[in-house]
């Protein structure tokens, strides 16, 4: 069983080994530069919009939270804080 090993090794490096590093073709290589510049521009397009609807979901949180705050009755604020509240 060792024995099958190696000689499987030996001919996954051999075949590695034939291509050398210049002739190796990269995925750049075979869509082109307009292609590439295409998909580069979509990915900085799509983070944006990400970016933004996560800040978005983010202020419409805040704002929520907010709400439900001042819209607390009085013994829903007493039983927040009690007494630990502070005196002016």
């Amino acid at each position: 069983m060792g024995k099958k090993r190696k000689q499987q090794q030996r001919v996954d490096n051999s075949v590695t080994a034939s291509l050398p590093k210049q002739e190796a073709v990269t995925l750049a290589d075979q869509l082109g530069r307009d292609v590439l510049a295409k998909l580069k521009a979509a990915k900085q397009d799509l983070t944006a919009k990400e970016q933004s609807a996560e800040e978005e979901r983010q202020a419409k949180l805040a704002f929520e939270r907010k709400q439900r705050e001042k819209n607390k009755s009085f013994e829903e604020l007493l039983n927040e804080y009690g007494d630990k509240g502070s005196k002016f």
